[in-house]
Order: C-alpha cells, then sequence, then structure tokens
C-alpha cells in the first residue's frame, strides 16, 4: 500500500512488540491504511482494517496496534479521533471519552448519582429495609431483643420498676389480652421498668417496643395517665409496631445495607452479632409517618373493638405533648415524624369511619 504525503500525521513513539524500547516515530493516517515512518529504516503499511485502536482514555496516549505485534502511540489526540471517526472506530467509547473529558458532563454525572443516591436513601433503603425485615427469622428477633434490653439496663437508662405488685399484675393482665389479640407468634412480653433509675436521667414517661415483641413501659408513664384504658392504647399501639416490624425495620435502615443482607441470606450468627447494635438504633431512629399511622391504626382497631373509641390514646398523646414526651434523643411515643396533633386527627378520623 503506498500511502500518500498528503495524509494527516502525528508524532509519537513505536513498539516493535519484541523489546520494551520505543523508537521516535511518525504516522500517517489515511482513508485506505496507515504509514509508519521510522528514521533510518523502510516505512510499514497496513490496511485500516488491520489497525486496532484502543479507546480514548483521557490523559493517557492513543495507542494503535498492528497485526504484527507492534503498537504506536500518540499525544495527539484530535488526529487520531477523525480517523477512527471515519472508519467508524469505537463509536460508543468515544462517546464516553468526550463525556468523561467534558466539565458540563461530568457535572451533570455528580448531580444525577447524588439525585439516584438520595432517592435511594429516601425510598430504596427503606423500601427494602421493610423486605428484610418481612423474612428476617424470629430466632433472630430474640437475640435483637435480648442485646437490647442489656445495652438499656447496663447504661443506667431503665431500672427495676417501683410500682407495686399489684399494680403490676393489672398491667401485665391487660397486655396479654392485648399481645392475644395481636397474634402473629412472638415472643410478647411487658416489662415495666423505672424510666428514671439515676435521678433526672433516663426514658421518663416511655413506653416502646422492641422487635421480637418485648414492650418496655415506665413507671412515670403509668404514673401519667389517668386510666388503664390510655395505658391499653399505648400497648396496642406498641403491639402494632412489632407486628408490622417496624422497630426491625427501622434498624435495618439505621444500619444500612450489610445488616439487610445478613438477614436476606438467613446468616443467624451474624445477625446475632448485629444486634449489639440495636440500642443505638433505636435511640438514633424513631419512626416513619406511615409506620406510626400504621401503628396508631391497629391500636384503633384494638379499641374500637373493645371500648367502642380512640378517644383514651388520643387522651394521653395530648398529655404526653403536654409533659414534653421522654427524655431527648431516646425513642418514645412523641418521637416521630408526624404531629402529635395530626395523629390525634388520624385516631378521630378512624372512630368517626367505624360509626
Amino acid at each position: 500500500m503506498p500511502g500518500d504525503d498528503s495524509w494527516p500525521e502525528v508524532q509519537g513513539v513505536y513498539f516493535d512488540g519484541r523489546v520494551s524500547r520505543d523508537h521516535p516515530a511518525t504516522l500517517q493516517l489515511g482513508p485506505d491504511g496507515a504509514r509508519l515512518r521510522l528514521p533510518g529504516r523502510a516505512d510499514h503499511h497496513w490496511r485500516a482494517a488491520d489497525v486496532t485502536v484502543d479507546p480514548a482514555l483521557p490523559g493517557v496516549r492513543r495507542a494503535l496496534s498492528f497485526p504484527d505485534g507492534s503498537r504506536f502511540e500518540t499525544a495527539e489526540h484530535a488526529t487520531v479521533r477523525d480517523w477512527e471517526t471515519r472508519h467508524g472506530r469505537n463509536r460508543l467509547l468515544g462517546g464516553v471519552a468526550r463525556l468523561e473529558a467534558s466539565w458540563g458532563a461530568a457535572l451533570g454525572a455528580v448531580a444525577v448519582t447524588g439525585a439516584l443516591l438520595w432517592g435511594f436513601v429516601t425510598f430504596g433503603l427503606p423500601a427494602l429495609a421493610l423486605q428484610a425485615a418481612a423474612v428476617t427469622p424470629q430466632g433472630v428477633l430474640a437475640s435483637f431483643d435480648r442485646e437490647a434490653m442489656r445495652v438499656l439496663e447496663g447504661q443506667d437508662l431503665i431500672g427495676p420498676s417501683g410500682l407495686s405488685a399489684a399494680r403490676q399484675a393489672q398491667l401485665q393482665a391487660a397486655f396479654r389480652d392485648v399481645s392475644g389479640w395481636a397474634g402473629g407468634g412472638y415472643g410478647y412480653r411487658l416489662l415495666l421498668r423505672d424510666g428514671e433509675p439515676a435521678g433526672g436521667v433516663g426514658m421518663g414517661a416511655n413506653a416502646f417496643a422492641l422487635p421480637n415483641g418485648t414492650v418496655v413501659m415506665t413507671d412515670q408513664l403509668v404514673a401519667l395517665a389517668r386510666s388503664d384504658r390510655e395505658l391499653i392504647g399505648v400497648l396496642a399501639h406498641e403491639a402494632g409496631h412489632v407486628t408490622q416490624r417496624h422497630g426491625l425495620a427501622s434498624v435495618y435502615q439505621a444500619l444500612g445495607l450489610s445488616l439487610i443482607v445478613t438477614a436476606l441470606t438467613g446468616d443467624v450468627v451474624s445477625a446475632s452479632t448485629f444486634a449489639a447494635a440495636v440500642p443505638v438504633a433505636l435511640v438514633q431512629g424513631g419512626y416513619s409517618r406511615a409506620a406510626e399511622t400504621q401503628s396508631d391504626a391497629v391500636a384503633a382497631r384494638y379499641l374500637l373493638e373493645r371500648y367502642g373509641t380512640t378517644r383514651p390514646l388520643q387522651t394521653i398523646l395530648a398529655r404526653l405533648e403536654s409533659a414534653e414526651g421522654g427524655a431527648d434523643g431516646l425513642p418514645d411515643l412523641l418521637s416521630t415524624h408526624p404531629g402529635t396533633a395530626a395523629r390525634i386527627e388520624h385516631l378521630r378520623q378512624l372512630e368517626d369511619a367505624a360509626r
């Protein structure tokens, strides 16, 4: 193939494929092929179809490979790009390279990536957490409850209840009715605890549920209530969190994908190890608007079946808000996304709809 002196040419280095030493060279790129010129040597010619052009990479010399194993490299990207475009080479990867070289495209990619990440954290991760919570074996849930109680009691956030044995028996009987109604095969138990074992520090007037059905209610919340029906409404609400697996989902969401994968793969040993992180997730978390709405609906169904009204739960929620709820930073009946007024209105609507 003779070539033509009018062909565009680029300066670069040539590797003969036998030794690592490079040789200064000139490569002419024409419509039918390529011609390599080496000082003091005969020219080499190749047909265009026999020349392989490596995809462009920002900051890296363009490389053209030949059938005999030799290679030519050049920093003159534009001429090589024009030649490969004429011959239909690397169309897709060439477009990628142009995007990589564009600041606007790079900033746009960062923005899109950020939006996707935000969407995943806001919507995708909660959805995955709910799915993982739904399929987690109940044997794992029990370990979560044990570890959470060990940490909470070890940090003096709760202590032994000061309620009389008779009063505790009354509340235990009420909880048995609630948990029997809620069902689901969970390891339900009601733990009555002092919410301020170290004086003014602790959980205060509070109640919360752990994943396997352990419900903790503090003496301070019992003292705040003016009827057992109010406390029963709280217990039914917490049972709703258990049956809907809200607590477990919030833990998974807080701790991220590693724990979700553990649950989905059924690795009970690893999941038990992760149980140590449950109290932290509970303290930092809280429930979503949807979770609170669902649990309020569960409590409403129970109260409507037993008493024909949701007023007991409405009343204690309002009183808790007036008393400023539990201690800052800890999960309680008010540390949630929906405002108390909105929750009370929702309970009223459920009662009206049941009439």
